[in-house]
């Protein structure tokens, strides 16, 4: 059995399963295996881990302990509590006729965020004024229908990590400043910080930024500077404000302190940089990278709640859980009728019931073809179950998505 224990109850002779620190992005240390000596658990306290599950059938078990099917109930009920508000969001253009836009936008972003982190590298001549330009057309699209972006950013590879987490992150601040009323150049000021929050791994060496096994200590402490140099580098850019220096700088800070790269806490950490740290997190967790196979949106957002309080702000947590849906953009959900279907579009009055693509009917374990319900519309009968894993199905989801 997997259970959840506190980090003050793990001892030599334990089973880890999940060292449950995900919420550490450029963490690639060892997650499963059996505690042989003290000095383990001290490196694991140092992280600032509160919560590990352990395989009590493979190793120790403890008393203090709580099974983590309990823990993911407790989790489902604060999901569906959290989303029990309606997001207070209406799209003002169709899906189809946006996603043409979002496209070109998409791609025009990471070219050109590509391109500014370049020029900064080798020394050349940093022009915002682009920047400035696409964090706009970002927002416009956003305003005009979120779930084009959203889905696009579902649709990610490995090897590009980089750029599509910096674009990805620019939506979801979009998404979630608009959803939280921020003013229209403070806004705008996250959306350009959340673009440019990564240019400081220009200065992080190659060999540990693209380093595809663990990183050592060392190696880990080198890759924690980036947000230093981040802050740095936008801080003495021409044109570049101070939230957005702000956002950029505190997107790995922690509530707790066990963040990076100053160790601020509570009040000390800025409301944008509370943002931030909830968007680069959830998106880091549910994309696959090299180390890490991604969690689904669903499980993102209920690792979200579980570290709220010690990590992120858990009011703001709440607040992005109704921003982006009970069943964000790209979850596949299981269905009353036995069919599974891949969310494409949420739904701005009841986040049960959104458009979803359908594709597979698991009563008959057989591919359908591929149509679109809106679970939202007059007589119709189904209604989701839960949402559950792609791979659990061998589908590759974002073929659906667009």
């Amino acid at each position: 059995m997997i259970k959840r224990i506190p980090v003050s109850a793990l001892k030599v002779g334990m089973y880890i399963t999940d060292l449950n620190n995900d919420w550490i992005p450029h963490n690639t240390q060892r997650k499963q295996g059996v505690i042989k000596r003290e000095e383990t658990i001290e490196k694991i306290r140092r992280m600032g881990v509160q919560y590990v599950y352990i395989d009590v059938s493979r190793g120790a078990d403890c008393q203090d302990s709580e099974p983590a099917a309990h823990v993911d109930r407790r989790n489902e009920t604060a999901l569906q509590n959290a989303g029990a508000l309606k997001p207070g969001y209406t799209p003002k253009a169709p899906l189809a006729e946006e996603i043409v836009i979002a496209q070109q936008v998409h791609s025009q972003a990471q070219s050109l965020v590509g391109s500014f982190m370049n020029n900064v590298k080798i020394g050349g001549a940093i022009d915002v004024a682009p920047i400035h330009q696409l964090a706009d057309e970002l927002q416009n699209s956003v305003l005009r229908n979120a779930n084009a972006l959203s889905c696009l950013g579902r649709i990610r590879e490995k090897d590009n990590y980089l750029l599509e987490h910096s674009v990805n992150l620019s939506v979801l601040m979009s998404l979630f400043g608009h959803y939280r009323k921020l003013s229209q150049d403070v806004l705008h000021q996250t959306i350009v910080g959340a673009l440019l929050h990564d240019i400081g791994k220009i200065l992080t060496p190659d060999e540990v930024l693209h380093k595809p096994g663990r990183l050592t200590a060392e190696e880990f402490e080198v890759m924690k500077l980036h947000a230093r140099h981040s802050r740095d580098i936008l801080a003495s850019t021409e044109g570049i404000g101070e939230i957005t220096v702000i956002t950029a700088a505190q997107h790995h800070e922690k509530l707790d302190g066990s963040g990076y790269p100053e160790g601020l806490k509570g009040d000390e950490i800025t409301e944008y940089g509370r943002m931030v740290a909830i968007t680069d997190v959830y998106d880091a967790i549910t994309a696959d990278r090299v180390y890490h196979k991604g969690l689904t949106p669903t499980q993102g957002l209920k690792k979200l709640l579980e570290w709220s309080g010690d990590h992120l702000d858990p009011t703001l947590v709440k607040q992005f859980i109704r921003c982006v849906g009970l069943y964000p953009i790209g979850s596949l959900v299981l269905l009353e009728s036995g069919k599974l279907g891949v969310v494409i579009e949420t739904n701005e009055s009841d986040q049960r019931l959104p458009v979803v693509r359908v594709m597979y009917n698991t009563k008959f374990r057989m591919p359908v073809t591929v149509h679109t319900i809106d679970l939202s519309r007059p007589g119709n009968q189904d209604r989701i179950v839960r949402a559950v894993d792609p791979d659990d199905y061998k589908l590759d989801i974002r073929k659906f998505l667009v």
